[in-house]
């Protein structure tokens, strides 16, 4: 504990700083109240020793100038017998204790050995208060950004960016590739906007026919086509009040982008098949994977609704730019999958990070998760390595164009004849017990054993 003595007795003085030096403190002195503000000035301590009656400054006004620049500074004043309401006074205007003069050896260790005590019961606390506010802060920032997940410069942008974006009502859009977690950000947004109490509703505007789109995005009346046996509300309804993810914008036919144009700008639609114009309160987050304003100058986009979308724009960066953040990733998804699928909890061996952090990820996140998946449900024991790794381009590739380093075809067929011999393992050969395991008939069993060389004269080797 760092503590200092001030009093104009030099014996006195001494003779403190000596006692206490050898209870193992770290000990100063000073000569008086200005000389010992010049001295907390250069070095702050935990503890100051003061007489009370001193020439110029007292002991009192040295205690409240103490308390005033350094309030987490304790103070004992040190008093003549006869002075003892003067140190009383003191106590009540902030010092801590008071000793009166002459004091022994024992008195003294004795009140400061109490102050130790209490200054580290106060520095724990303030250390426990400290690491509750940060848990608190990330549990906050979990909660307000889901599962986006990372520290990185380009991420910490993302944040800003969210934050920002989220309380105003305007349209939003989502720029990334594939894989980037372009949802997880749409989420995010959702989470801390005024809507959040209300519907978040997703379309992916790439994986349906136009026709079926159209019904899926403004629903349609009962008769409206063949199959339409009954009324059905469309996205844009079912999210009333609250927000529309468009996944995948820049694969919008032509006339949907007409009719999406319309309801952003009059908040208003009919139903497939519907005469009566409907009012919807509705913020939309759109998202693509694709370069907008390339498909605006080809003619495969109207401009007018990508100026519409494009009031603020939201940008993920890929996997391979922020690689810093796939150790988090990577905990983050073993912890998930390994409490889904029962198993002890998983970790990787720096080998494997460092492959992890050398790919190159053209599939970003997603890969990872699955890369990740695959690992976990084919590892034998609770630490990944290299060998456990099994990725869909080449590993060692430094090129982000994605190209195979060998085939689809190849690296399922690895994996499979892997998941057989792990499977027959674990049933002690029992071809019946390992078909089981795999969940598939036993004749396909026989099929695939055969395929990989794994029969000889009808039994499993």
């Amino acid at each position: 504990m760092q503590i200092l003595v001030i009093d104009d007795n030099e014996t006195l003085r001494d003779g403190v700083v000596q006692i206490l030096r050898q209870q193992g403190h770290t000990l100063s002195s000073a000569a008086g109240g200005q000389a010992g503000l010049e001295a907390l000035r250069l070095q702050p301590v935990d503890l100051v020793l003061t007489d009370y009656k001193m020439d110029g400054m007292n002991g009192l006004a040295l205690m409240q100038a103490v308390k005033a620049q350094w309030p987490q500074t304790g103070v004992m004043v040190m008093t003549a017998f006869g002075t003892i309401d003067l140190a009383v006074d003191a106590m009540k205007a902030g010092a801590w204790d008071f000793i009166t003069k002459p004091f022994s050896r024992e008195a003294l260790t004795l009140k400061v050995s109490r102050f130790e005590e209490l200054h580290l019961q106060k520095s724990e606390s303030a250390r426990l208060a400290g690491e509750k506010a940060l848990l608190q802060e990330e549990l906050e920032t979990r909660l307000h950004f889901g599962e986006l997940v990372g520290e990185s410069p380009a991420m910490t942008v993302l944040y800003q960016t969210v934050e920002k974006v989220a309380p105003s009502e305007t349209s939003v859009l989502i720029l990334g590739e594939s894989g980037t977690g372009k949802e997880l950000a749409a989420r995010a947004i959702h989470r801390r906007s005024r809507r959040n109490q209300r519907p978040f509703v997703r379309v992916n505007c790439g994986a349906l026919a136009e026709g079926l789109l159209e019904s899926e995005l403004f629903g349609h009346e009962k008769g409206a086509f063949t199959g339409a046996v009954r009324l059905k509300k469309g996205r844009f309804e079912l999210a009333h009040g609250g927000t529309l993810f468009l996944d995948e914008i820049g694969d919008l036919s032509p006339g949907l982008q007409v009719k999406l144009l319309r309801v952003l700008q009059e908040k208003e639609f009919e139903r497939v098949g519907g005469e009566e114009t409907l009012q919807v309160d509705v913020r939309v987050i759109a998202a693509t994977h694709r370069d907008l304003l390339a498909s605006v100058k080809a003619g495969r986009f109207r401009e007018d609704l990508y100026y519409r979308l494009f009031i603020v724009p939201v940008f993920l960066p890929p996997l391979r730019e922020r690689r810093d953040d796939i150790p988090l990733l990577a905990d983050h998804f073993l912890k998930s999958l390994s409490a889904d699928m029962g198993r002890p909890p998983m970790t990787l061996t720096q080998t494997a990070l460092d492959t992890l952090k050398a790919y190159h990820w053209p599939g970003n996140i997603r890969e990872l998760s699955n890369v990740l998946e695959r690992a976990v449900v084919l590892a034998s024991g609770t630490e990944l390595d290299r060998s456990d790794l099994l990725f869909t381009a080449s590993p060692d590739s430094g090129a982000a164009t994605g190209e195979m380093g060998m085939d689809l075809e190849a690296r399922l067929a690895e994996v499979e004849r892997k998941m057989l011999v792990e499977a027959l393992t674990a049933a002690g050969g029992v071809k019946a017990r390992t078909a089981r395991i795999l969940g598939i008939k036993t004749s396909a069993l026989y099929y695939k054993l055969e395929k990989y060389g794994l029969l000889e004269n009808g039994a499993a080797l």
